[in-house]
C-alpha cells in the first residue's frame, strides 16, 4: 500500500503514472476526468493523479470522482498590460517548480494537459523530463496549449482547423454515462424524475453552470406559445437566479431548476435543447443526439460559435446570437421544431454523426503510447 495526498492508503500499482492537468473550468476538467476514467479501463493497474489550484471547480470535482488531487499555485495570464504581468514571471517560477516537485514525489511517467491555468506550469515542469501529450477542446486553441504543444509527444484536438499545426482530431473526451446514454429506455424514469409530462414533446434549457440571464428571460417569455403548442420545458435558470412561470391549466408543465445534478436524466427527458455552445456542451449534446438552438456567449473571441458550426452545417442544430435572442425569436424556432417529430428525428440523427464518441479511448491509448516511451 501507499498513501496518497490526503494521507488515505492507497492500492500500489504497476503500471503508469498519469497526470492529467486540466483545472479551472468545467470545460477543462470534464475532459480531462473522462481521459482518466478511460485510462483505467484500458490499464487498470495504472495511476492517475490531478493536478489543481485552490481557486478551481476541480477541488471538489476530482476529488468527488475518486482521483487524488495534488494543489500548485495557478498562473492566470492577464489579458491586458498591468501589474499582474510584471509579476507573471515570478508566479510561473513558483508554480513550475511546485509542479516539478509533485511530478518526482509521485513518479509521473506522461503529463495531459487540456489547456488553462494549471496546464502551463505542467508543461514546463515536465518539459525535457516527462512525456508531454496536449489536448484541446476549443474551436481556437489557448495560450497554454500553443505553449505545450510546441514540445509534446502527442497533440489532439477536438476539431479541425484549431490552430495547432500537426494536430490530431479525436474530438472531445466524454463521460461514459453521456456516451452509452439510451434516451430512449430513460425516458420515462427522466420524465418522473422532474415532474414532466411523460408525452409531450420537451424543451431543455440551460446555460451554464451559473445560468444565463439572457436564455432565462426570453425563454420564459415564450411560456405562453408553449403552453399553447402542448410543449413542456425543463428549464435550469443557474443558483444565483430566480424563475417564475405562470402555470397554465391542461399544458404540459413548465418546469423550472436552480441546477441539474442528473444531466443524463436531462438529456434523456428532452426531445430538444436550448442552450450556450461550449466546447463541452456541444459535445455533449450531439453525441446524445438532442437537437439543438445554440446561443453563443456573447463575450470572449467568438469560438463559443465556431464549437457549434459544424453541428449546423450538418443539419443538427440551429444558432442565433444572444442579441437576437426574444421571446418571439425563441417561440419562433422552437415550437415548429418539437412540433415536427420527422424534422426532430432527422436533425438528432446529423447532430450524432457529428460527434467522436470514441475520444476517451483514442486518447488513452495516445497517453500510454507516450507514457510507455518515455519509460523505455
Amino acid at each position: 500500500m501507499t498513501v496518497g495526498p490526503t494521507g488515505a492508503s492507497q492500492p500500489t500499482r504497476t503500471g503508469p503514472c498519469v497526470v492529467i492537468a486540466g483545472g479551472g473550468t468545467a470545460g477543462h476538467i470534464e475532459p480531462a476526468l473522462a481521459l482518466a476514467d478511460a485510462v483505467m479501463r484500458l490499464r487498470p493497474d495504472a495511476r492517475v493523479v490531478a493536478l489543481g489550484t485552490e481557486r478551481g471547480l476541480e477541488k471538489t470535482i476530482v476529488p468527488a470522482r475518486g482521483y487524488p488531487l495534488e494543489m500548485i499555485p495557478p498562473v492566470p495570464m492577464p489579458r491586458k498590460p498591468n501589474v499582474d504581468l510584471l509579476k507573471l514571471p515570478l508566479k510561473v517560477r513558483s508554480a513550475v517548480k511546485t509542479t516539478r516537485e509533485v511530478l518526482e514525489r509521485v513518479g509521473a511517467d506522461v503529463v495531459v494537459g487540456f489547456g488553462g491555468y494549471v496546464a502551463l506550469p505542467a508543461y514546463l515542469a515536465a518539459r525535457g523530463r516527462v512525456p508531454i501529450v496536449v489536448h484541446d477542446s476549443n474551436a481556437k486553441v489557448g495560450l497554454a496549449n500553443k505553449v505545450g504543444a510546441r514540445f509534446a509527444e502527442r497533440v489532439a484536438v477536438a476539431v479541425a482547423d484549431s490552430g495547432l499545426p500537426g494536430a490530431e482530431v479525436i474530438g472531445i473526451p466524454l463521460r461514459e454515462s453521456i456516451i452509452n446514454l439510451d434516451r430512449a429506455a430513460l425516458r420515462a424514469e427522466a420524465r418522473a424524475f422532474f415532474g414532466l409530462d411523460p408525452h409531450a414533446p420537451t424543451l431543455l434549457v440551460f446555460g451554464g453552470s451559473q445560468g444565463a440571464r439572457s436564455i432565462n428571460t426570453a425563454v420564459s417569455g415564450a411560456a405562453r406559445e408553449f403552453a399553447e403548442a402542448g410543449i413542456g420545458v425543463l428549464h435550469a435558470h443557474g443558483p444565483k437566479n430566480t424563475l417564475a412561470v405562470q402555470a397554465v391549466p391542461g399544458a404540459p408543465s413548465y418546469v423550472a431548476v436552480p441546477y441539474l445534478e442528473r444531466m443524463d436524466l436531462a438529456y434523456a427527458a428532452a426531445d430538444a435543447a436550448l442552450c450556450r455552445c461550449g466546447a463541452m456542451t456541444v459535445a455533449e449534446v450531439s453525441a446524445v443526439g438532442l437537437p439543438a438552438v445554440y446561443v453563443p456567449l456573447p463575450h470572449g473571441n467568438g469560438e463559443q460559435a465556431l464549437n457549434a458550426q459544424p453541428v449546423v452545417n450538418g443539419g443538427g442544430a440551429v444558432l442565433v446570437d444572444d442579441a437576437d435572442l426574444t421571446p418571439a425569436k425563441v417561440a419562433e424556432l422552437v415550437v415548429p421544431m418539437l412540433t415536427d417529430h420527422g424534422r426532430l428525428s432527422a436533425m438528432s440523427t446529423a447532430a450524432q454523426g457529428t460527434g467522436h464518441r470514441e475520444a476517451a479511448d483514442v486518447l488513452a491509448r495516445m497517453v500510454l503510447d507516450a507514457a510507455a516511451k518515455g519509460v523505455s
